[in-house]
């Protein structure tokens, strides 16, 4: 029987079109958004949703009767593991492990941009001010990586390329290649007083909320900076905000909050030596590019065997 596999995403068509040749027994809807006409149309006899998992409204799959399996395109999927209107019997998968080289050159940046004090260099040159002063560099420095998986496997490598002394933490990770020391989690804060770096790109769970609290920031020195690329609520927001504004720490690079978008109210705006990225980090200019093999090696698991037998698959409570 022919499967209906509806992809809504601003390169649905590209998807479809390199999908089609491949997996001839499927029809392949592309929609642009979720107000696109012909997702209507197909919606009502789609087994197969794909799409970017922040974009996938409860309206759209209230409306697909036949769906058994929702990819995203994304690695997180919070919102779909939340979601009631998505049946128990109905299958997740994510696409993880693509992103890496796009969140570790976002990580280097903030790390460069934060010790380097680069916006202030943009302020000074917006006001027409020559104003030097020695530039601290990377080479020799710690970096802790809170959370060592497929992203952290790529930045440990970049890191080490700018002479860096690289750390961990991890749940369940000790041996790591590139990693001189892998902390327990329980001992974050020990890895905390030792970095110059401490850089969260954690998945977000309800083992690792506020993973980075107030005790892991008084762990931190004074000329240390934070980085969040992973969740807002891996880190304690209004931890961080006292400490920024006590200067316990230096600054924070972050990509991720609570509440997105920030609000234009949030005291993180104006915290001293923030810099804020609307979380950017997963994205690239090779995306589609970059998910495609995901989406090939679950479908063709799919159509194998069934939604049991997908690689990707999320695990639901």
């Amino acid at each position: 029987m022919e499967k209906t596999v509806l992809i809504v995403d601003r390169n649905a068509e590209w998807y479809a079109q390199q999908l089609r040749p491949r997996f001839a027994g499927c029809a392949f809807v592309a929609a642009k958004d979720a107000s696109a006409g012909v997702q209507e149309a197909a919606a009502a006899k789609a087994q197969v949703l794909v799409g970017l998992a922040p974009y996938l409204s409860a309206e759209l799959i209230g409306a697909m009767p036949r769906l058994d399996w929702i990819h995203a395109l994304t690695s997180g999927v919070d919102n779909l593991l939340a979601m009631p209107e998505i049946s128990a019997h109905v299958a997740i998968s994510a696409s993880r492990g693509i992103h890496g080289p796009q969140m570790s050159e976002l990580a280097i940046l903030l790390m460069l941009s934060l010790q380097r004090r680069f916006p202030e260099m943009l302020a000074n040159q917006r006001a027409q001010t020559w104003h030097r002063w020695p530039q601290p560099l990377l080479a020799g420095k710690t970096v802790c990586l809170v959370g060592i998986g497929s992203i952290a496997e790529v930045l440990v490598e970049r890191c080490r390329a700018f002479g860096m002394n690289v750390t961990g933490v991890s749940a369940g990770r000790r041996d790591v290649p590139g990693f001189t020391k892998v902390y327990d989690r329980a001992n974050i804060c020990a890895a905390a007083a030792e970095a110059d770096f401490l850089v969260v790109i954690a998945p977000y769970s309800a083992a690792t909320h506020h993973l980075v609290d107030d005790a892991v920031l008084e762990a931190m020195r004074p000329h240390a900076f934070l980085i969040n690329i992973a969740r807002g609520g891996c880190v304690d927001e209004a931890a961080l905000v006292r400490h920024l504004r006590a200067g316990s720490i230096a600054g924070a690079g972050l990509d991720v909050f609570d509440t997105e978008p920030l609000p234009a109210a949030h005291p993180l705006w104006s915290a001293p030596n923030v810099i804020v990225t609307p979380h950017i980090g997963g994205m690239s200019d090779t995306y589609a590019a970059q998910a495609l093999p995901v989406l090939e090696r679950n479908l063709a698991a799919y159509l194998a065997v069934g939604a049991v037998a997908l690689p990707d698959r999320v695990t639901r409570a």
